[in-house]
C-alpha cells in the first residue's frame, strides 16, 4: 500500500476542491491514510488539474501551490455577474460594439506582465479572518486589496460571437474571473468567465490527469496506486514548477 504521494485529478464541473478532497479522503481513511489535501482551489464551474497530496506528500503542498498555472477559458463580453462567472446572477448587461481583431489583441497584450489585480468578492481570501465569499453571501460589501500577479502569456485562440476563447499562463493567485471582468472593462463592456479549465498547475498537466470518477473506480476495484506520483517523483519535479514561457501574446484568427 502506497502511503504518500500526489494524484493528479481532472476535477469535474460542479464539484468544489473540498468536495474532491472529501471524496478521496473517505477511501484513503479506510486504508490508514489520514492526511489529504489539494494544491490550489478550483471554482465549482472550473474543470481540470487539481493535484491531491496525501500522507507525507502534504508537506510539499506549499511548494506545489506556489507553481505557475495555465488555463483555457472563455471570456463572455456584454454581461457581468455577481460571482464573476456564469454560475452567478447577471447583474449588468450591455451591447457589445463591433471589435476589430487588432483592438482585442492590443487589449489582451496590455495585461501581459506583472500587474495589480483585485481578487473577486467571491473568493477564499480572508478579511479579518473570514473568507470573502462568506461575507459576500451575507451581502456585506468588502473589497480586497489589489495584489501583484504576473500574466506570462495570453493566446487568443478564437472569437465566437461575444466569447473570447483564451489560453492564459500566469503566476499563482491569479483570478481568471477578475481577468475576464478587467478585459471587458478595458474593451468598454462588461465581461465574465463563461468556461474555465485548468490545464497546468506547477509540474502537473492535463494530459497526466485522471478524471475523478475513474480514480474513484480504481479505488474501489484496485489499481489506483498506478496513478500516484511518488514522493521522489514529485521532489524531482519541483525545480521545473515555474512555466518557462516568455511573456508573449499570439493570436489565432477566428
Amino acid at each position: 500500500m502506497i502511503m504518500s504521494g500526489v494524484v493528479n485529478i481532472d476535477k469535474p464541473e460542479g464539484w468544489t476542491s473540498h468536495d474532491v478532497v472529501a471524496k478521496i479522503r473517505s477511501f484513503f481513511k479506510k486504508n490508514g491514510i489520514e492526511r489529504v489535501g489539494h494544491t490550489g482551489t478550483l471554482d465549482p464551474i472550473a474543470t481540470g488539474v487539481l493535484p491531491i497530496c496525501f500522507g507525507a506528500a502534504t508537506k510539499l503542498s506549499a511548494s506545489l501551490t506556489n507553481g505557475d498555472k495555465a488555463y483555457d477559458l472563455a471570456c463572455r463580453l456584454g454581461q457581468a455577474t455577481d460571482t464573476g462567472d456564469r454560475a452567478g446572477k447577471v447583474i449588468h448587461t450591455c451591447e457589445v460594439p463591433p471589435l476589430s481583431m487588432q483592438t482585442i489583441v492590443d487589449t489582451l497584450s496590455s495585461f501581459v506582465g506583472t500587474i495589480l489585480q483585485t481578487p473577486p468578492a467571491y473568493s477564499a481570501i480572508k478579511v479579518r479572518g473570514v473568507p470573502m465569499y462568506r461575507l459576500a453571501r451575507k451581502g456585506i460589501p468588502v473589497e480586497a486589496t489589489p495584489r501583484p500577479i504576473t500574466i506570462r502569456s495570453i493566446q487568443l485562440r478564437r472569437v465566437e460571437g461575444h466569447d473570447l476563447f483564451l489560453s492564459v499562463a500566469c503566476s499563482k493567485g491569479t483570478y481568471m474571473r477578475t481577468l475576464c471582468a478587467d478585459i471587458g472593462r478595458k474593451l468598454g463592456v462588461f465581461g465574465h468567465a463563461d468556461l474555465l479549465r485548468r490545464i497546468r498547475s506547477g509540474p502537473f498537466s492535463i494530459d497526466q490527469a485522471i478524471p475523478l470518477d475513474q480514480f474513484i473506480q480504481l479505488c474501489m476495484m484496485g489499481g489506483w496506486e498506478a496513478r500516484v506520483f511518488s514522493m521522489d517523483q514529485v521532489i524531482a519535479m519541483l525545480p521545473s514548477i515555474d512555466l518557462k514561457e516568455n511573456s508573449s501574446l499570439t493570436t489565432v484568427n477566428a
